[in-house]
């Protein structure tokens, strides 16, 4: 036999695996299956078993295994899931890391085992391919039987979790006889497990056992559970009442039996004191609770006859007062219609006693009368309902109207103000306009040589330093008062152009029936005076309109309506006047 060359193998393989344009990735995974498998049996086959480790440390740090994964990954179509499979078989070839032995465990297991249960987890989507499914998962268990600690990463992967929760009966017997395979080919594989993998499993299986109801899956449970209560005999307790409620008679009663025996021997004699105790004080209870009922009985028979009297009486009392009440009415009836039958009669008999020609005219007046009657009531529920909407229009009109006056009235109250703002303040100086320093100096002269001339003979030096000071100190007192003045007119500028805004908000407002609460309130007026004068005003308004309309009648100023907005504009006006006044003086 012709010896092996490895590395061209190997250069083989990674070309198998370039992408190819005529080529699709079905073609592709064909192509590596027949490949590698025509390696490794051509690397079986030679009597040198040192050239078999070889070309497996080869696949591993040539990086083809890791182009293996990276396709098994891939999304595929219906036909290319047999392929897939047999490279995922082909997958687990027993590689060797060699000198890369933690970077094999920590990065390229973990990475096969994602690939695999992803695989798993697609191939569930297909019809007719659950012989595929379970060439993927006897992969996932072999991995996990040559590395255990791969165990947490499936338990805790969601493509795991989507096997467990279909509802086919095939797929969860495979996912237990997973476990079941693993936990058999060695002692060793539950002791080198964490507690909270141990957690997991024994969840699934015995949720398996709780939901599931088929008998292959039971017996599945059944036998993993016996391979794990040996060694997890603590965790199993009180399973032995789920077992013997439901999967007596199901064809496999020795395995239910013998997993009974073996959890019920982990009790201990404090659990058997303890359930002792427990029937010592359930008896003692049931006996203290009878006596207690005994005891009670006379009085509860008792109360017992003493409602039943009381509300065989009250639907006595009821039966009657509902009897009364229909002869009452049947009475009522049977007169009102005894009275109409007597009327009539007597109306016949008056009608008999009429000569026939008057008998015509007197059914025409009936009849007439009877329309008057139906015509009058017609009319006045008209005339009703026609006021009712009427003076409902009347109070939206007035409503609408007195709004519209207030808007207006402030409307040309802030006009107002604006004009007056408008007039240019008066100067404080009194004195020549245009006057220079030097023509300054010139008069000071002139006044300077009229007083050495003509001395005043009233008038000291002293009074009239005291005058000049006192001139001076109002002139101090009138600057400081111009400056307040300024400021005041600067704050009414304010308020007027805040006035301005506001106007200009009512004027872009949007129509009632799309203003929330919310923004009604940015259309309320800044000024407490105001606004608590025209809270008033529209209370006494509204109370006015509630008033029946009788007591309106004769009443100018409500009928009007227009008084009391004039009133309420003047005494605002007043009250505008009052505050620039005082703003003026100070």
């Amino acid at each position: 036999m012709e010896p092996l060359d490895v590395d061209r193998l190997v250069s083989e393989l990674k070309k198998s695996l370039e992408p190819q344009q005529k080529s699709s990735a079905g073609e592709r995974m064909e192509q590596l299956n027949r490949t590698l498998n025509d390696a490794l049996t051509a690397a079986a086959l030679q009597t040198d078993s040192a050239l078999l480790s070889q070309l497996k440390s080869r696949l591993y740090q040539s990086g083809v295994l890791s182009q293996c994964v990276s396709l098994l990954e891939q999304k595929r179509g219906k036909g290319e899931y047999n392929s897939a499979s047999s490279a995922a078989a082909l997958l687990l070839c027993g590689a060797e890391p060699g000198d890369q032995a933690e970077a094999f465990d920590r990065l390229f297991l973990p990475s096969v085992m994602n690939a695999l249960l992803s695989l798993a987890a697609r191939l569930l989507k297909q019809t007719q391919s659950f012989h595929l499914l379970k060439k993927v998962l006897d992969s996932v268990g072999w991995l996990l039987q040559t590395h255990t600690h791969l165990t947490a990463q499936v338990l805790s992967s969601v493509d795991y979790e989507k096997l467990q929760m279909c509802e086919e009966e095939a797929v969860n017997v495979m996912c237990v006889q997973l476990w079941t395979h693993s936990c058999s080919s060695s002692r060793d594989f539950v002791n080198s497990l964490s507690d909270d993998s141990v957690t997991l499993l024994l969840n699934d299986v015995v949720g398996q056992l709780a939901v599931s109801s088929e008998a292959e899956v039971g017996v599945a449970c059944v036998r993993l559970l016996l391979l794990l209560a040996r060694q997890l005999k603590a965790r199993l307790r009180r399973l032995d009442s789920l077992l013997n409620k439901d999967w007596r008679g199901r064809g496999f009663d020795q395995d239910v039996d013998q997993l009974i025996r073996v959890i019920q021997s982990s009790e201990t004699v404090e659990d058997s004191e303890r359930v002792r105790a427990a029937c010592v004080i359930q008896a003692f209870w049931r006996s203290h609770r009878t006596r207690k009922r005994v005891q009670n009985l006379h009085r509860a028979v008792s109360s017992l006859q003493r409602k039943y009297r009381a509300r065989r009486q009250q639907q006595q009392k009821q039966q009657e007062a509902q009897l009364s009440e229909e002869t009452l009415q049947y009475q009522v009836v049977l007169r009102r219609q005894q009275a109409r039958r007597q009327f009539h009669l007597k109306q016949r008999q008056l009608l008999q006693l009429l000569p026939p020609e008057q008998v015509r005219p007197y059914l025409e007046e009936a009849e007439r009368r009877a329309a008057l009657l139906i015509q009058s009531q017609w009319r006045g529920y008209r005339q009703r309902r026609m006021f009712s909407r009427s003076r409902e229009r009347e109070k939206r009109r007035r409503r609408e109207n007195g709004a519209a006056a207030v808007i207006q009235r402030q409307v040309r109250l802030f006009l107002d103000r604006r004009r007056a703002a408008k007039v240019p303040p008066s100067s404080f100086w009194i004195g020549q306009k245009g006057l220079t320093d030097r023509r300054r100096a010139e008069l000071k002269k002139q006044v300077e040589d009229y007083i050495t001339l003509h001395p005043s003979s009233r008038v000291s030096l002293e009074d009239c330093l005291s005058l000049h000071e006192e001139v001076q100190m109002l002139l101090v007192s009138q600057s400081g008062r111009v400056v307040q003045r300024r400021k005041q007119e600067q704050k009414i500028q304010t308020l007027l152009a805040h006035t301005s805004t506001q106007l200009q908000t009512l004027r872009e407002a949007p129509p009632l029936s799309s203003v929330s609460l919310s923004d009604s309130d940015l259309y309320l007026s800044p000024s407490s005076h105001v606004a608590a004068r025209a809270r008033d005003s529209h209370n006494a308004l509204l109370q006015a309109h509630r008033a029946p309309w009788w007591r309106t009648l004769g009443n100018e100023a409500l009928s009007s309506g227009h008084a009391p907005l004039e009133e309420l504009e003047r005494s605002l006006e007043e009250e505008a006047c009052d505050w620039l006044n005082t703003c003026s003086l100070v």
